[in-house]
């Protein structure tokens, strides 16, 4: 039954018409609010943050192949693109599985073992929550003391988080994981793979402190080192409240308290509608792009080649 629903082709369109729906849903419930907001903000601040969201969610997209790689499912980045941004419409639907289930089910597709898969995209998850903790555990102390009062129960999380990125630490956890639900244990990722995700992924948090930091510069406050603690303060807080689509509410009450140290009244409240939308617009272009790339098919291995036999003893070869 549940190999049936998988090939079912209408499976897939109806998941995107869902997850977009919902996405629809979340922004029109605030669209007076929205509205407002992005009034108060210049075009060029609203294009740049845009550019920086963009870049960041590809950086994160090539950590997540970074880690596949490492895996033993190396992808060409066309195939790792259209995966991630086509199945990353799902954390719009509430529940918080669904992006995973459809990266898994997509990879699937270019030969991507489902055990393999869901430990790349568990693993890329992991390792943007432990950065994430850590930017946010160096930054706000120095920027935010309200936010450091009001999250600091996150802080403490980061040196555990990061130390269990080693790989032996993660190959441990997975062989478990997968133990519990009678699955093979995966394949080890090395170190250099887990070196190159971890370099992509704080490339993707410095492009999204960037973006807040245009967003909040254009009211008159807040540097480039407190936008970024108090983006990724945001999103990990966005992402632990797993009945939330997306982190609707707790990411923008997180940059909301971050923020008020340096912007004046109904500033963060601006950057924080702003940069939902400005964000919500990244994932709406790159699921575009992916779905305009269409479906290429998972490369065939050659055949191998048999070679010649040998010629018989005193007879010419031809």
């Amino acid at each position: 039954m549940i190999s049936r629903v998988r090939a079912s082709r209408w499976l897939k369109p109806a998941f995107l018409l869902i997850a977009l729906a919902f996405c629809g849903y979340g922004l029109a419930t605030q669209r007076a609010e929205i509205g407002a907001a992005l009034t108060d903000l210049s075009g060029w601040a609203l294009a740049g943050a845009l550019a920086a969201g963009l870049g960041g969610l590809v950086a994160w997209m090539l950590a997540w192949r970074s880690l596949l790689t490492g895996l033993g499912s190396p992808l060409p980045f066309g195939a790792a693109f259209r995966i991630m941004f086509l199945a990353q419409l799902g954390k719009y639907v509430p529940g918080s599985v669904w992006a995973l289930v459809g990266q898994v089910e997509l990879a699937k597709e270019r030969q991507v073992p489902r055990e393999r898969g869901a430990s790349a995209t568990l693993l890329a998850m992991a390792t943007t929550i432990a950065t994430g903790c850590a930017i946010a555990a160096v930054t706000l102390p120095l920027t935010s003391a309200d936010a450091t009062r009001r999250y600091w129960w996150l802080l403490p999380l980061a040196p555990l988080l990061l130390a269990a990125l080693h790989p032996a630490v993660i190959s441990f956890l997975l062989t478990r994981a997968l133990r519990i639900v009678r699955r093979p244990p995966p394949a080890r990722p090395g170190g250099a793979a887990m070196a190159r995700a971890m370099a992509w992924t704080v490339l993707g948090w410095a492009l999204f402190g960037m973006h807040a930091w245009l967003l909040a510069d254009d009211l008159g406050g807040a540097g480039p080192l407190l936008s970024t603690g108090a983006y990724a303060l945001a999103f990990v807080v966005g992402f632990l409240v797993i009945i939330a689509p997306g982190g609707l509410g707790a990411r923008e009450a997180a940059l909301v308290v971050a923020l008020s140290p340096t912007l004046p009244d109904g500033g963060p409240v601006v950057v924080a509608l702003a940069s939902r939308v400005v964000l919500t617009v990244a994932d709406l272009l790159c699921a575009a792009v992916a779905f305009a790339l269409g479906r290429t098919p998972a490369p065939v291995p050659a055949p191998e080649r048999t070679p010649p036999a040998p010629a018989a003893p005193g007879r010419p070869e031809a």
